[in-house]
C-alpha cells in the first residue's frame, strides 16, 4: 500500500491537469479499485497538514497545488505578471451562465439588460464557457455552459458546488440579477452528429451574433 500511495501521489503531482479516478484506474489496471481509492484517501490525509501544498478535489479529479495564500511568491518565481482580471460585465455574464446553464445569448442579454455578444467572446477566449447544444425553439439558438477550465479556475469540483447567489454577490462585490439562482435549468439539444462545440469556437459564433444583433446598445 505504501508503494501504491507513492505512485498515486506522483501521478497526481506530475499531471498538469486534474487526474480523475477513472484515469488512475486505467494507469493502475493491475490494482484493485478499492486499493486505489484507499491510496488516494491516504495522500489526501497527508496533505491535510500545514504546508506549502494542498490536495484538492477539483473539476471531477484530483490535484496537488500550491496554497492560494502563497500565489504571490510562486508568481515571482516564474516572473509572471498578474493575469488580467475579468471586467464586472464579464463576471456578471459568467455568473448568469454558471447559474442558468444551459442558456442562450438572448436569454443572457434579457437577464442582464444589455448586449452580451462581445463578453461571450471574451469568456470563450479564456476558455471559461462553451457551446453545449441548441435550444428547442424556432431558430434553434446556441446554448452556453461553463467548461472544465471554469471549474479549475474557481476551485470547484462540480457546478453544484457553486455558492448561493447572495454569497457570490458578496464575494464579487456587486449585486447579481435577482432570482438568478431560483431559475429552473433547461435542456440543450445535442448537435446533429457533432460533439459539443469547443470553447475556442464560441468566439466565431459570438462575432456572428455581434454583426447580426438588432439591439444597438453598446456591448458590455
Amino acid at each position: 500500500m505504501s508503494e501504491l500511495k507513492a505512485i498515486v501521489e506522483a501521478l497526481i503531482f506530475a499531471s498538469p491537469e486534474p487526474v480523475t479516478f477513472k484515469a488512475l484506474g486505467k494507469l493502475l489496471d493491475s490494482e484493485p479499485k478499492e486499493d486505489i481509492a484507499a491510496a488516494v484517501d491516504a495522500v489526501r490525509q497527508d496533505y491535510g497538514r500545514p504546508g506549502g501544498l494542498q490536495f484538492v478535489d477539483i473539476a471531477g479529479g484530483y490535484q496537488i497545488v500550491t496554497r492560494p495564500e502563497l500565489h504571490e511568491w510562486v508568481r515571482r518565481l516564474f516572473h509572471e505578471r498578474t493575469s488580467q482580471k475579468l471586467s464586472v460585465a464579464a463576471l456578471e455574464t459568467l455568473a448568469v451562465i454558471a447559474y442558468r446553464q444551459p442558456v442562450t445569448a438572448p436569454e443572457i442579454a434579457e437577464i442582464r439588460g444589455v448586449n452580451t455578444s462581445g463578453v461571450l467572446g471574451t469568456l470563450a477566449d479564456r476558455k471559461l464557457v462553451k457551446i453545449v447544444g441548441r435550444k428547442s425553439v424556432v431558430g434553434r439558438p446556441f446554448m452556453y455552459g461553463t467548461t472544465r477550465e471554469f471549474l479549475e479556475r474557481f476551485g470547484l469540483n462540480d457546478v453544484t458546488d457553486l455558492p448561493k447567489v447572495e454569497d457570490m454577490s458578496e464575494l464579487l462585490g456587486f449585486d447579481l440579477p435577482s432570482g438568478l439562482g431560483e431559475l429552473e435549468p433547461q435542456t440543450a439539444l445535442p448537435f446533429d452528429g457533432v460533439e459539443a462545440t469547443e470553447a475556442s469556437d464560441v468566439t466565431e459564433v459570438a462575432d456572428v451574433i455581434e454583426v447580426t444583433e438588432e439591439n444597438d446598445d453598446p456591448i458590455q
